[in-house]
């Protein structure tokens, strides 16, 4: 009898462990297709990498095996450009996607894709999803979403430059010149430079807020926040004998942000010298 409890005490305690025991989960095997960014926030003309890796879950070669990148909202082809990918046979834009060869690719086999990406100057900005997916030539798994990336639109500030021109009275047929330049914005302009020329047979014999060399001058105007403006001077002439028209200009060489306005960066002045006594603008 006390055989007979032990041997039914063990029974119980065994299947006391069997039913509480944690059952075994099988490993899921990895998506077709995943895609990792480098950076969720790029500004236009902005670069970013698209990281992709590529796993054959079938029991058969997918033949021209490559990776894909779309995005969801509008082509991926209108946003970016294909700077370079790694890890691939060959790279390009097909259609609305950017594809990475990697050649064949067998059963249970993976392959990562690098695409360097950079952002259109031109874009507009919003949130884009990117989209991935694992294709081939024999067998295509179907598109996935994937995170979302913020395009900023670069800054912008439109530099304006103009000139007006004062003859004075004397012998040499001189003229005084005032450049304004100014920002519209909508960035503040940094590193703002200025260049002018007096014009044929003129001389610049002098300057405010500029460097001057023969007929030109070169003058540094800096930082304009948005709405601001600055002013330089010059002053050429022509000698006692001048005679005839000249034209005197200034123009934008230099500043950052990129300017969305090319056709207000010159300005000019025609004039026109009867003997160094006498000029007219």
């Amino acid at each position: 009898m006390e055989r007979t409890g032990r041997r039914t005490a063990v029974l119980a305690a065994l299947t006391a462990a069997a039913l509480f025991a944690a059952p075994a989960v099988a490993s899921a095997a990895p998506a077709p297709s995943t895609i990792d960014v480098s950076d969720t926030s790029v500004s236009a003309g902005g670069t970013f990498t698209v990281t992709e890796q590529l796993y054959n879950p079938t029991d058969f070669t997918v033949t021209g095996a490559k990776a894909a990148v779309y995005t969801k909202e509008k082509p991926i082809t209108e946003l970016v450009d294909l700077v370079s990918c790694a890890g691939t046979i060959g790279c390009d834009q097909y259609l609305s996607s950017y594809r990475g060869g990697v050649g064949d690719l067998g059963a249970g086999e993976s392959r990562t894709v690098t695409f360097t990406f950079r952002v259109k100057e031109d874009v507009t900005g919003g949130e884009f999803t990117l989209q991935h997916q694992f294709a081939g030539d024999n067998y295509a798994f179907s598109v996935e979403d994937g995170p979302a990336i913020t395009i900023t639109p670069a800054a912008k500030a439109d530099v304006k430059v103009a000139l007006t021109a004062t003859p004075r009275v004397g012998l040499v047929a001189r003229v005084d010149y005032v450049i304004t330049v100014s920002n519209s914005g909508p960035a503040t302009a940094t590193g703002v430079r200025v260049t002018a020329n007096a014009g044929s047979g003129r001389t610049v014999t002098s300057a405010t807020g500029c460097t001057r060399s023969g007929a030109t001058a070169n003058c540094a105007i800096g930082t304009l926040a948005p709405g601001a403006s600055a002013t330089a001077k010059f002053t050429s002439e022509g000698g006692v004998f001048a005679w005839g028209a000249f034209t005197a200009t200034a123009q934008r060489a230099a500043s950052a942000p990129a300017d969305p306005v090319a056709a207000n960066d010159t300005a000019s002045k025609k004039c026109t010298a009867y003997t160094g006594l006498f000029v007219t603008c």
